[in-house]
C-alpha cells in the first residue's frame, strides 16, 4: 500500500477517533478493493434511502477524479489523435481514467419493472446477478444491517465468487456474517450512522484514488 494511501486513512481517525477501532478492517477495505480494481474488477453498490444517496454520491467520486487529475494514459492519447485528430485534445483534456463502479439504486425502471413483476426485496440481487462475477466487490450500505434487499444482494454476491463489504451501525446485523470486511460504525442511532458513513466513503475513494492514481 502507498504511504499516501495510508495517509488518508491516518487523517480520517485523526478527524475521527471514534473509528480509531477501526483501522485494521478500513486497510484491508482498501486492499480489497484496489485488488479488485487492478483485476479488471467493478464495485457494485446498493442501499436505500439515505444509504442510496451515500451510494451514488460515492460513484459519482470513483468514476472520474477525486481530488488527482486521472489523465489519460500516453497510448490512448496516441490512439485518440490518430482517430479523431479534430477533437483528440478536447477528449484528452477532458476525460479521465475511472474506477468502474455501479449503484444499483439507480435503475428507476429496471427496479420497478422487476418489483412489480416479481419480488421487491430481490432488486439488489437481481442486478448483482447480471452485472456481478467472481472477484467484483459488492459494497452493501444499510444502517440496520437488516435491510432485506441488501441482505439478498450480499448473499447472492457471495454465491457468485464476488468480495463483500458492509456498512453498517453497531454489530452489523445480518450483513455481518456475509461481509468479507465490515465497518460497522459504533452507533445504533440512524442518523449518528449516516454522519459517520460519509467521512468514512470518502477516505475509501481518496485512498483508492491514491492507491491506483497517486505517486
Amino acid at each position: 500500500m502507498k504511504d499516501g494511501t495510508r495517509r488518508e486513512i491516518d487523517i480520517l481517525l485523526e478527524r475521527y477517533p471514534v473509528l480509531v477501532d477501526m483501522r485494521d478492517r478500513l486497510t484491508a477495505c482498501v486492499e480489497l478493493m484496489s485488488g479488485c480494481f487492478r483485476a479488471g474488477g467493478k464495485l457494485l453498490v446498493c442501499g436505500n434511502g439515505g444509504s442510496a444517496a451515500d451510494g451514488m454520491h460515492m460513484v459519482g467520486e470513483l468514476m472520474k477524479g477525486f481530488v488527482l487529475e486521472r489523465k489519460l494514459p500516453e497510448g490512448m492519447q496516441d490512439e485518440l489523435r490518430a482517430w479523431f485528430p479534430d477533437d483528440a485534445a478536447y477528449y484528452i483534456a477532458n476525460l479521465q481514467k475511472a474506477l468502474p463502479a455501479i449503484s444499483l439504486s439507480g435503475e428507476i425502471s429496471l427496479t420497478t419493472a422487476y418489483g412489480n413483476d416479481r419480488t421487491a426485496d430481490l432488486v439488489f440481487a437481481q442486478q448483482v446477478l447480471g452485472y456481478g462475477r467472481a472477484g467484483d466487490v459488492l459494497l452493501a450500505i444499510s444502517t440496520s444491517g437488516t435491510s432485506a434487499n441488501v441482505v439478498h444482494a450480499a448473499r447472492i454476491a457471495g454465491v457468485i465468487g464476488m468480495k463483500v463489504v458492509s456498512l453498517t451501525g453497531r454489530g452489523g446485523g445480518a450483513l455481518a456474517a456475509l461481509s468479507d470486511v465490515l465497518l460497522d460504525m459504533p452507533s445504533d442511532v440512524t442518523h449518528q450512522v449516516q454522519e459517520l458513513h460519509l467521512p468514512v466513503y470518502h477516505m475509501l475513494c481518496l485512498a483508492l484514488e491514491q492507491e491506483m492514481f497517486g505517486e
